[in-house]
């Protein structure tokens, strides 16, 4: 216990032991997402539960968000223990009486609301379940929203430890939710296991807060406190909103393609949300505290020191990623997901739209540290604005593509991702559509963050190409190691598909592993350092984690 309570200071450590931990939570993504595909396939039913899903992520984003983390982590910071707890019962209170009162009307008016958005489902003959399950999930985000109000004193107390254990406990819920609850209750007892897993994600959060003595209590909220965080929550409430609501109409675009359309679309997205999660939300959530700390004037240079840390691992791990990725994609797929009802060219379809989506994996990354660079330093309406380009830009490219549908670019682009011959290869202009739209969004970021971070871009160019060099030679030895497994064993089972997949991508990482080090790359040198430490620390050879030169030290 006192392992998963102790304050962890270093931003490089932190980051990485939000990666070790964050592995285990899309470990358990991944069984969550191998056990859909076994039991329902890329068919209706799987189409169904994801496209309810949209509904609550859009009232999350619109209400819970109004008092995340992210706004009352700098608020936390320096006030003391009653001024914290006033802070937490108020917001706790205002979430559960403004967010009560609109999941009531949406779950009132569902049936319309689901019509427009899905009129092909309208007619399934799992509808009344269909709108039974998404009125349940509408309980999430009020649960998610009371989790990020007491997730914010575990991040303020560097509690990095349990704030990652709480997706691996919700994940644990849907797969109970899927493996006991489904066979008794239908699709919506894949809503009841969101249900527990959510309860456990704000559960988790519980020691910390009540070790501080700030656990919150219903309080009306003044409006002298409320107004000053819901109007600085608003820019990224909506910012969070625009990108809620450019998924939900993604979904609705694909769920007119055909059956199974959003099923595979959903599974790329969560694939390619793994190194995501490992890369880019790992620094992006260890480097806020240090970035809200470091956001006054006078420290700006100290910003700049550790926003451009965080930004130079991100882009080179992802890149890495990226072309270990391209190579696997397809061993990838067929191992996570390729089993029971999940046919031969649903595989194909998920592996070729995991390609096109991880393009835009630098940029995704980026997006998550940048925005939280701007709500550091106040500038809350920026992301904003430009969430509202970026979806905007994502949707009349996926209206442009998809009205291209006779012309010879989607062929194109099917021969080339070697899917021509699948049906439902449309969807493919979708997720080209959303990839485009996060690498514009992050041009737009990096252009705002010049007059708070002046020279941050000027930093950047190493380790992109170092990066490239690494991701070039590691895609090289995995292909060159396929080709030569190739003649050896036939890719007949599981075991044999994974251990081929293993083997090219161990020697993928040593030759990315060898790039860098001839190369001398300062993000790897860390890298290898702060693993060091990490590990010196939970084996007892360290009491407690060094502070990075970056990250200044918690009072």
């Amino acid at each position: 216990m006192r392992a998963l309570t102790r304050p962890v200071r270093g931003l490089h450590q932190a980051a990485y032991l939000l990666a070790a931990l964050t592995l285990a939570s899309q470990a358990l993504a991944l069984l969550r997402d191998r056990t859909f595909a076994h039991t329902f396939g890329a068919g209706q039913t799987l189409d169904l539960y994801y496209a309810a899903f949209r509904v609550p992520d859009l009232v999350f984003a619109l209400v819970s968000s109004l008092v995340s983390a992210y706004v009352l982590i700098p608020r936390i910071i320096g006030m003391d223990r009653e001024g914290t707890r006033r802070l937490l019962s108020e917001s706790a209170t205002f979430l559960l009486g403004v967010g009560g009162v609109i999941c009531i009307v949406l779950a009132v008016f569902m049936p319309q609301f689901l019509a427009l958005l899905y009129p092909n489902f309208v007619v399934s003959a799992q509808n009344a379940e269909f709108v039974f399950l998404a009125r349940l999930l509408l309980l999430q985000p009020i649960l998610l929203g009371l989790s990020g109000v007491l997730g914010s004193v575990t991040q303020v107390h560097r509690r990095f430890t349990l704030f990652a254990l709480s997706p691996v406990l919700y994940n644990l819920g849907i797969i109970i939710g899927t493996v006991f609850f489904y066979p008794l209750w239908g699709l919506p007892g894949i809503g009841w296991g969101v249900l527990i897993g959510s309860i456990a994600y704000l559960a988790v959060n519980l020691p910390v807060v009540i070790e501080a003595g700030v656990l919150p209590r219903l309080r009306m909220p003044t409006f002298a406190l409320m107004a000053s965080v819901v109007r600085d929550s608003i820019p990224r409430s909506l910012a969070l909103g625009m990108g809620s609501v450019t998924a939900l109409f993604l979904t609705a675009l694909a769920s007119r393609i055909g059956t199974g359309a959003i099923s595979v679309f959903t599974f790329a997205s969560n694939l390619e949300a793994v190194p995501l999660a490992l890369i880019g939300s790992s620094y992006a959530v260890a480097a806020f505290p240090a970035l809200s700390e470091a956001s006054g004037a006078e420290r700006r240079d100290e910003f700049t020191q550790i926003l451009s840390s965080s930004a130079r691992h991100i882009i080179l791990w992802s890149v890495v990623s990226l072309g270990l990725i391209a190579v696997l994609r397809a061993h990838i797929v067929r191992v996570i997901l390729g089993t029971g009802a999940f046919d031969w060219n649903a595989t194909r379809l998920t592996a070729a739209l995991l390609a096109v989506l991880a393009v835009g994996l630098v940029a995704q990354g980026l997006v998550l540290l940048f925005s939280r660079a701007l709500y550091a330093v106040h500038q809350s309406w920026r992301p904003l604005l430009y969430q509202i380009a970026g979806g905007a830009l994502t949707v009349v490219f996926a209206l442009a593509f998809l009205n291209a549908g006779n012309t010879a670019f989607p062929s194109a682009l099917a021969a080339f991702l070697k899917v021509g011959d699948v049906h439902g290869t449309t969807i493919l202009l979708v997720a080209l559509a959303a990839t485009l739209g996060q690498i514009f969004l992050v041009i737009l970021s990096l252009l705002a963050l010049r007059s708070v971070s002046p020279g941050l871009a000027r930093t950047l160019g190493k380790p992109l190409f170092d990066g490239v060099l690494a991701a070039v030679a590691g895609g090289a030895a995995a292909y060159g190691t396929l080709l030569l497994e190739g003649g050896i064993a036939p890719l007949t089972t599981l075991m044999s598909v994974f251990l081929q997949g293993l083997a090219a991508g161990v020697a993928g990482l040593i030759a990315a592993a060898l790039a860098l080090y001839i190369v001398e790359n300062e993000e790897f040198r860390i890298v290898v350092e702060a693993l060091d430490k990490i590990v010196r620390t939970h084996t007892g050879r360290s009491a407690l984690l060094a502070p990075s030169a970056e990250d200044p030290i918690q009072p």
